[in-house]
């Protein structure tokens, strides 16, 4: 069993950023698990945002989200970080973060997830 918990999330400005934190814990983390990010509003389906594999050499985003977010990883520290800048309203969200255990994969598909996270509300005001 692999644990996530989310932190780093607020209330912030257009144009502003923010950096959310994922701590993984409950099981090797370096190495293992590829890490996702997505997003879900109220009454709307769960959206990909972004993820990275092990290594964190491979990444994949969202079109809207290229070019403002950076998703990294400290294998070290267990933990994946979401870098969110130029931030916009349209990115208020409820993020969540995900690991899959197939460790190199970076794409949008949910199912391939295998743990989640609490999730972290972001709102961007404008």
């Amino acid at each position: 069993q692999v644990q996530l918990v989310e932190s780093g999330g607020g209330l912030v400005r257009a144009g502003g950023s923010l950096r959310l934190s994922c701590a993984a814990s409950g099981h090797t983390f370096d190495d293992v698990y590829s890490m996702g990010w997505f997003r879900q509003a109220p009454g709307k389906e769960r959206e990909f945002v972004c993820a990275i594999n092990r290594s964190g050499r491979n990444t994949d985003y969202q079109d809207s989200v290229k070019g403002r977010f950076t998703i990294s990883r400290d294998n070290g520290k267990n933990t994946v970080y979401l870098q969110m800048n130029s931030l916009k309203p349209e990115d208020t969200d409820v993020y969540y973060c995900a690991a899959a255990a197939y460790g190199d994969y970076v794409g949008p598909n949910s199912r391939q997830y295998n743990y989640w996270g609490q999730g972290t509300q972001v709102t961007v005001s404008s």
